[in-house]
């Protein structure tokens, strides 16, 4: 390939849009004489790498809009910690099967049992899949819906809650709710219903969320809407932020 063909197929690349054929035109050519590939066998390799880098770059992309605090994948989660956990459950989520049915998951068990971090792997597994993700406590969406209702800004607010394919909510149940606090809550469930996936952790059960919210016909109507789509599983073992305490506590006493 002459000089003058290869910069002026760079530039095609660029006002294309394809950055990576652009910048390695040299190297694909080069794979392209060793390997003794026909044209469309080439074709099909710049295409097929275009497309992985593009995929690549809105996956890392996604992952920095969706405000996750941290990208832990189920790889990393310590099933043998958790026996009664059952990891098919888990891994059936996994597949995203609930998420391309806008359905639901539910991950309820007392504080440090790897909720969050279950429920951060599915939304990763989403991101890398191709949907939108957004990560948000539950006390951090309803402040941020009262300011914005305050100010008359909720409809835009919401936006934020309902654009995302998947919607992670965490730590439902720390706080209780104030009526007009869960109201807004009920206006993000009600609107993303059977529109878009919520993965939520909680560390209270069903029947406790009249405490919860304030309001058990409120409550109730959450709950109908969240779970009339939804997979629960629930986490009754220890905790893991505990036992990594106490291996900490262990080895300053050793040292000591």
């Amino acid at each position: 390939m002459s000089e003058l063909t290869g910069n002026r197929i760079r530039s095609t690349a660029g006002k294309l849009g394809l950055p990576h054929l652009a910048e390695t035109i040299n190297e694909f050519t080069r794979r392209a004489d060793e390997g003794k590939l026909g044209y469309l066998d080439f074709l099909d390799l710049v295409l097929s790498e275009e497309l992985a880098v593009r995929d690549d770059r809105r996956f890392r992309q996604g992952l920095r809009l969706s405000k996750l605090p941290h990208h832990k994948t189920l790889e990393e989660y310590d099933f043998s910690f958790q026996p009664d956990l059952d990891p098919r459950k888990v891994k059936d989520l996994a597949t995203l099967s609930f998420v391309e049915a806008k359905a639901n998951a539910a991950l309820l068990g007392p504080p440090g049992v790897g909720k969050t971090h279950i429920a951060v792997a599915l939304a990763v597994a989403a991101c890398r899949a191709g949907y939108s993700i957004y990560f948000t406590s539950l006390d951090d969406m309803v402040r941020n819906l009262k300011a914005a209702e305050e100010t008359g800004r909720l409809t835009s607010k919401l936006g934020t809650y309902l654009r995302p394919g998947v919607l992670v909510v965490d730590e439902v149940g720390y706080q209780p709710l104030e009526r007009a606090e869960a109201n807004l809550v009920f206006q993000v469930i009600s609107k993303r219903y059977e529109k878009g996936s919520i993965i939520l952790t909680s560390n209270k059960t069903f029947s406790e969320w009249g405490q919860v919210f304030g309001d058990e016909v409120l409550a109730t109507a959450i709950l109908d809407r969240l779970l009339h789509h939804c997979d629960v599983i629930s986490i009754n073992g220890p905790s893991y932020r505990l036992k990594n305490r106490l291996k900490a506590i262990e080895r300053e006493t050793e040292v000591a």
